[in-house]
């Protein structure tokens, strides 16, 4: 559209036909084949889901550099950016509710289901008598001996870690807000390093774990919801951080200025949610003991 036209009367940018979600359905297609093959013990399963996943890359790849090309060049008008920041608070919205799902269901095994294995009932008394019903606990069928994790240590500096690479985020941000590309790029690339640092603790956390204190995903209940939320909680880090040395290169291209910058700033939301469910998990999961 030309810019007489565009000045003329308002418009909305329409995208040309696209093949890439064509392609992401056929990398979810291959990743869910192949899990399931996985799962079901063929030698076959894990190189599908490879290959989903390499093609899953290769569409984001080139599906997300259309989308900036198109920013670059100024295609997007208000109403576009209103649609993207509509549709990056419902997936941050989605977020939640799957962290609350996990949550949920921590809170419903912690304080009900546990407690009623205890009780002098047909259930708790008769089928498995002298079972203590304490959390943190494997449940009544399994024996293995295990030692909870405990707040103080590695949770602690990780918890340090990004809050303080929030502080870090915000920092950049209003860097570009006030046309400072050089505190951008630096506070940016702080941001970067304390996630993916959270990330390697969290790798040697989880090798503490198994090793010295027989922690395991199989450990029972506890073991299967602290693996489950902390783990991916890990993903979502490893995402978040991710995304932002993707901004950290865009920012080196010349990308972004104090006005037009919102891939910047859906990036920002994404980590400050991975920094707010990581405090929960930090007093429910690990303090709450």
């Amino acid at each position: 559209m030309s810019a007489a036209t565009q000045g003329a009367k308002p418009y909305y940018f329409v995208p040309q036909p696209s093949p890439w979600p064509i392609f992401g359905a056929i990398s979810l297609l291959l990743m869910g084949t192949g899990a399931a093959f996985w799962f079901n013990r063929y030698e076959a399963g894990p190189w599908i889901c490879l290959a989903g996943f390499c093609v899953l890359v290769y569409m984001m790849f080139h599906w997300f550099g259309r989308v900036i090309d198109e920013s670059e060049g100024r295609l997007y008008n208000k109403k576009v950016d209103i649609s993207f920041r509509w549709s990056m608070s419902w997936f941050i919205f989605s977020e939640v509710m799957f962290f609350g799902a996990f949550f949920g269901a921590l809170f419903y095994v912690r304080n009900i289901s546990v407690p009623d294995l205890g009780t002098a009932t047909l259930t708790g008394h008769l089928l498995w008598p002298g079972y203590s019903a304490q959390w943190p606990t494997v449940g009544p069928f399994i024996k293995d001996v295990f030692t909870p994790m405990k707040a103080i240590g590695i949770p602690l500096l990780n918890t340090i870690i990004l809050v303080s690479s929030g502080g870090t985020l915000t920092i950049a941000h209003h860097a570009l807000k006030s046309g400072n590309r050089g505190g951008l790029k630096f506070w940016l690339f702080v941001t970067i390093v304390l996630g993916f640092s959270f990330v390697c603790l969290q790798a040697y956390e989880y090798y503490h774990a198994y090793t010295e204190f027989n922690l395991k995903l199989s450990s029972g209940v506890y073991g299967s919801t602290f693996f489950m939320l902390t783990g991916f909680h890990g993903f979502h880090v490893t995402i978040g951080a991710t995304m932002l040395t993707v901004m950290l290169v865009r920012a080196f291209r010349g990308h972004f200025d104090a006005e037009h910058h919102f891939a910047f700033e859906a990036a920002a939301w994404y980590w400050h949610f991975v920094d707010v469910v990581w405090l929960l998990l930090f007093v429910l999961v690990y303090w709450l003991v």
